[in-house]
């Protein structure tokens, strides 16, 4: 698949992955080419099992890269150390699937502990952006609970909080709205949405869920370890300019 990688913060050719070793190896990733431009947000589709999820480690830093090119925002993976891979993490918001929360932890604690990797940032100021954030995900009155004590749908919009509030230049996302009901999933997808549209912060979302094909400007098909199709979304740069985003919530004066 052709790609315009001329401004692109994600630029990948060539990449192959597998799991195990000798006879044990299995091949995930074939000869795998891609783009994403400032802004975009992509969707990446497919059958579970496919690679999505294998694919999104590797642009996050959270694999080695084994066979081919892959640059993220400035970084190249090829024989990356990992002091690289630590300063690349550091620029991506990662949303888990399985939310990968610490139990122990209030909603607030797992939000704020984002800003041990930012030493910069005071514990005051680090606590404030860990409220405004969930306040924006439509978790100000639970802000206090252990994670224990949410449901799945609330560890989910916890997860997309943490991921959010250090302002990152790119932002990863595994099946996001997958345990959030078709309100709450419409309003974090729209978040996400505005923070890509207001502040050119690419998104790569790995998705099955129709309810959010709307706001992708391309939508990527992914079967068997290739990426075999390309589209362009519903809610592309010529339909939506960056902007003016209607009907979505206003966070371009909201400090993450």
């Amino acid at each position: 698949m052709k790609t315009d990688d001329s401004k692109a913060v994600i630029t990948g050719a060539g990449i192959n992955f597998s799991f195990g070793q000798g006879e044990l190896r299995k091949q995930i990733l074939f000869d795998v080419e891609l783009a994403i431009q400032p802004g975009e947000i992509v969707l990446l589709t497919g059958p579970s099992g496919s690679g999505k999820t294998t694919l999104l480690t590797l642009i996050a830093g959270l694999r080695k890269l084994q066979e081919g090119r892959l640059d993220v925002l400035g970084h190249s993976l090829h024989n990356a150390s990992q002091i690289d891979l630590l300063q690349l993490r550091r620029k991506i918001g990662f949303i888990f699937q399985a939310h990968n929360l610490l139990p122990y932890l209030t909603a607030l604690q797992n939000v704020q502990v984002m800003f041990d990797l930012q030493p910069d940032v005071t514990i005051k100021e680090g606590r404030e952006r860990a409220t405004r954030m969930l306040q924006q995900v439509g978790l100000g009155e639970r802000m206090n609970y252990h994670v224990s004590r949410l449901s799945g749908g609330q560890k989910q919009r916890v997860a997309i909080a943490r991921a959010l509030v250090g302002r990152p230049e790119l932002v990863l996302a595994d099946e996001p709205t997958a345990a959030l009901d078709g309100t709450s999933g419409r309003e974090v997808v729209n978040l996400l949405q505005s923070l890509a549209r207001e502040q050119k912060r690419p998104i790569l979302m790995v998705t099955h869920d129709v309810r959010v094909l709307d706001i992708a400007d391309r939508i990527i098909e992914m079967q068997d370890g290739h990426l075999t199709a390309s589209s362009r979304g519903s809610s592309s740069a010529e339909n939506h300019p960056a902007k003016g985003v209607q009907n979505e919530p206003d966070i371009a004066n909201v400090t993450l």
